[in-house]
């Protein structure tokens, strides 16, 4: 577990992984856009092997001061992709910024899926046959 340690004060602040993935995890899903984020095969294989809580869908490294982080998302279908995953990229390092004090480095979006509505999706079927 990488941890954030900081004795500006006379003591040391640690920040896990899990604490900066569930802050970008969560600001995430408040982004307009974003229906949700994507697991992928390997979280399913490392929850099945150790039991352990992985944050679906973000992977964040987190040094002394700073943080990279890393996600698959699915955005929702019309929406244009490249301004949802910007505006995801400002909200993602504003929250965690403001609630660590870390510096965000990096933050790498995967867009994996759209979403469609259940309707959407009929009226594709449709045309697609």
């Amino acid at each position: 577990m990488t941890e954030k340690q900081w004795n500006k004060h006379g003591g040391n602040i640690l920040i896990s992984d899990d604490v900066v993935a569930t802050i970008a995890g969560l600001a995430a899903l408040e982004t307009p856009g974003i229906a949700a984020m994507s697991g992928g095969l390997s979280d399913d294989w490392v929850k099945m092997l150790s039991g352990k809580n992985v944050q679906k869908g973000v992977s964040v490294k987190v040094g002394e001061v700073e943080a990279a982080i890393d996600l698959r998302v699915i955005v929702v279908y019309g929406m244009k992709i490249h301004e949802v995953c910007h505006q995801l990229q400002v909200n993602i390092r504003d929250a965690v910024q403001n609630m660590t004090g870390l510096s965000v480095v990096e933050i790498n979006v995967n867009v994996e899926e759209v979403s469609f509505k259940d309707e959407e999706l009929k009226e594709i079927q449709r045309i697609s046959k």
